[in-house]
């Protein structure tokens, strides 16, 4: 009998696709792929640096058109189909992984645990970091730009470069505007104007920083002025924002549906026309999606991010320490006015 194991169908203990949705067999079947290279690549991080991560895979498919895609992360829910197989950060993966042979390895993650990994796991190349005495090491002059910026704040200023360009050129590549692949969300019917153009407020922005939060006081006017110049207003957030966002609904008279899985907080998010974030996983969710935005952002390098032409970055006007302290005694997010978000939100819907 013949077995096609290097088919990019094969799945070496249970049947492929094609054989359970069309009876095909090895030695006859029109869906052969056969795989020339494997290449895995470890990303574990938070949801939105595992979402802007995806822009590689344009490049890694064009390069690379018939290697298998593998991938390791914390957030498996969240990777696009491009994917062949998905690895979850748990021991069970972590011991096929370790038995496995790759062409290339990408660990574009700097945790500990990552470069571990990345030490461990078998490969005739390896990109990006690796672990040398328990801490992270950058493998060559790419890596190592990026590993001096998350070392010293003054550097991580002088930078200039967005993220994309930076695991770009990590990966051996140019970075030429590929775009996000978000593919994850379930589909709802939700109660929304169809006349009217949706602005959604994402309110929160994680538990790490939160010398990013804007006063509610703003959002709350932010919402009115919308509001009355025709716009539909749509708070999103997580459970951690659900109190939060009750009270500013019920101020404000801007519409707040509650909170919900990941796929369809996605769903809910692709219903609005733009996004008003700060630096969070709506942020990378609304550029996934192709929205337009409206960025609040302080204590980050502003070059980090590419919005793809589709947003505005709105920063306090007085220069941010650039310390990444959770609480600062400098309140500058409340600089950030109300009118200027809702000028620069017009501009953008028109």
């Amino acid at each position: 009998m013949v077995i096609h194991e290097d088919c990019r169908q094969f799945r070496g203990d249970i049947p492929c696709h094609p054989h359970k949705e069309h009876g095909a067999h090895c030695e006859d079947c029109s869906y052969y792929d056969p795989v020339k290279e494997q290449i895995l690549i470890i990303k574990l991080g938070a949801i939105g640096d595992v979402i802007r991560t995806t822009p590689l895979l344009h490049k890694l498919k064009e390069v690379h058109p018939q290697a298998k895609m593998h991938w390791l992360t914390n957030t498996p829910e969240i990777l696009p189909d491009q994917i062949d197989r998905v690895y979850r950060f748990i021991p069970q993966d972590i011991e096929v992984l370790k038995q496995m042979q790759f062409d290339t390895l990408y660990n574009l993650d700097k945790d500990r645990e990552a470069c571990a990994l990345a030490n461990i796991i078998q490969a005739d190349t390896k990109k990006g970091f690796v672990l040398k005495n328990g801490n992270s090491y950058p493998l060559d002059d790419p890596a190592r730009q990026k590993w001096i910026t998350g070392l010293f704040d003054d550097e991580n200023r002088k930078n200039t470069k967005s993220y994309m360009e930076e695991i770009f050129e990590i990966s051996g590549f140019k970075f030429q505007g590929e775009e996000y692949i978000l593919n994850a969300r379930q589909e709802q019917t939700w109660n929304l104007s169809k006349d009217k153009k949706i602005v959604g407020l994402n309110t929160g922005c994680g538990i790490r920083w939160k010398s990013r939060l804007w006063p509610e006081s703003h959002w709350i006017r932010l919402a009115e002025m919308l509001i009355n110049n025709g716009y539909e207003v749509l708070f999103l957030g997580g459970k951690q924002e659900d109190e939060k966002n009750q009270r500013l609904a019920k101020k404000s008279g801007g519409q707040y549906l509650g909170h919900y899985s990941l796929q369809v907080f996605i769903d809910l998010m692709n219903q609005c026309d733009l996004i008003v974030t700060a630096v969070t996983m709506a942020l990378h969710i609304a550029l996934g999606l192709k929205k337009k935005v409206v960025l609040f952002n302080n204590i980050f390098n502003r070059h980090e991010f590419d919005l793809y032409g589709r947003g505005v970055i709105v920063e306090p006007p007085k220069e941010c320490k650039g310390c990444f302290m959770n609480d600062c005694e400098e309140t500058c997010m409340e600089l950030i006015l109300p009118e200027e978000v809702f000028q620069k939100t017009v501009q953008l819907l028109r």
